[in-house]
């Protein structure tokens, strides 16, 4: 099955977030380091549904896990 590709704007528009890439940087700026015990829908800056959104992504290897991996990486460097 092949799976569409999701740009990273449009996963935050997803997630209900401002999606320009100021917008974006300053949200992984803000939010990172996530650390790496602590999986990324349990971080603390997702309300229910959008680490619902996440956590179905990843178990299910949804169209969204690439770019959901994308964001998971981000938030955990510095």
């Amino acid at each position: 099955m092949e799976h569409p590709d999701h740009p990273f704007t449009e996963l935050f528009e997803q997630l209900g977030l401002a999606s320009d890439p100021e917008a974006i940087r300053r949200f992984i700026e803000r939010n990172g380091p996530i650390p790496e015990e602590i999986p990324l829908p349990d971080a603390p800056c997702w309300n229910e549904g959008q680490a619902e959104f996440l956590r179905e992504a990843i178990e299910e290897d949804a169209d969204w896990a690439e770019v959901v991996d994308h964001l998971n990486t981000s938030l955990r460097k510095r």
